[in-house]
């Protein structure tokens, strides 16, 4: 937890993110509206003097929260206020890159972790487990509302397979990410022929012709590895054709 939460040498923890995204922000801040930087500035202030309080060790739930609702904040002060041009749409495709990243890791890692931490259990209690565990993972991407409202049953784990890689209109879906992300990238690049968009696009195809049950029976571990390969190259593309500065 401390490493995850509070680790200033870890580039992923809470802490890093936040401070990174208030440096990040103050080197464009000509780009930003006053209220996107004052967001960014103020959440980094406010979870450096939550950690000095001790709010995390009191109320690591209520800790949690509050990052995701800072989190949520952020991301609609700067739809709400920001110019739609280049910096926006180059913002949008890193939200929907990493967003994509992080629900194949989560969907990988807590598939695994319920295999490994129940692999017997039986009857009554398999089901008591599985609807915490599967409500659980549901409810860490904001998505157990919509699983009720779509599938209107049991939570069953091929369907949360399902929710989180397939559905279009499940934002944080793998899907919905790629098809934000092709949206973004249109508005940035004049060649729609360019490798990135290619990859893009294929990935993208991959997606939206899959089926659950072949994805499953082929292996759900092996399907996410490879996505996370071709989405971590996808950003490398990005960067090498938008930032890195061409040398004559």
């Amino acid at each position: 937890m401390d490493f995850m939460v509070r680790d200033e040498k870890n580039p992923s923890s809470i802490v890093s993110c936040l401070k990174n995204a208030r440096e990040n922000a103050r080197a464009v801040r000509g780009t930003l509206t006053t209220e996107v930087w004052e967001t960014q500035n103020q959440t980094h202030l406010e979870v450096i003097r939550m950690l000095r309080a001790g709010d995390f060790e009191r109320d690591p739930g209520k800790f949690f929260e509050w990052v995701k609702f800072r989190s949520h904040l952020s991301r609609g002060v700067t739809a709400g206020t920001m110019l739609q041009d280049e910096a926006y749409h180059f913002l949008r495709v890193g939200t929907f890159l990493e967003r994509a990243d992080n629900t194949a890791r989560l969907v990988d890692v807590k598939f695994h972790a319920i295999q490994s931490d129940f692999p017997s259990v039986a009857g009554e209690k398999e089901q008591e487990h599985d609807f915490y565990h599967w409500s659980a993972i549901l409810r860490s991407v904001s998505a157990f509302e919509v699983y009720r409202k779509v599938y209107r049953d049991v939570i069953k784990p091929e369907r949360v397979a399902e929710l989180l890689i397939l559905r279009p209109d499940m934002p944080r879906s793998l899907l919905a990410c790629l098809n934000e992300l092709i949206i973004n990238l249109s508005m940035v690049t004049s060649d729609p022929l360019s490798e990135t968009q290619r990859r893009a696009g294929k990935l993208r195809s991959d997606l939206q012709y899959a089926r659950i049950d072949e994805i499953l029976s082929a292996g759900l571990h092996a399907f996410l590895m490879q996505f996370l390969d071709r989405v971590n190259e996808l950003g490398a593309h990005i960067s090498r054709e938008f930032l890195v500065p061409v040398t004559r």
